[in-house]
């Protein structure tokens, strides 16, 4: 039996590497899924598509960004150091198992 794509994708973030999915075309799949699709490791690199502050009462505010990778697929994630403009460039870096993006330096 096949691991699930969540067991997959835990897998390689253990490693420090975020998997998607290809189609039989080529083009990358985000979230990953249950089908007839291959595992690749995105470089990681990215640009900030859309960025926006969630404030809970209560609560200090939380940034929410949509990051465009290289590949062609788009993860909802945040951008670790305060708030970016869209077209930033962002890499990959980790708290825990979570993704998350730093600014490009």
């Amino acid at each position: 039996m096949e691991p699930s794509p969540a067991a997959v994708v835990a897998e390689h973030a253990a490693r420090g590497e975020l998997a998607f999915q290809r189609d039989a075309d080529g083009r990358a799949q985000w979230p990953p899924r249950i089908g007839a699709f291959t595992w690749a490791v995105s470089a990681g690199r990215g640009t900030v598509h859309a960025s926006t502050t969630v404030r809970r009462r209560g609560e200090p505010p939380n940034e929410v960004t949509l990051v465009d990778l290289d590949e062609g697929f788009r993860i909802m994630s945040r951008v670790i150091g305060g708030p970016v403009a869209i077209g930033t460039r962002v890499r990959l870096a980790w708290e825990g198992s979570l993704p998350v993006f730093e600014v490009e330096a």
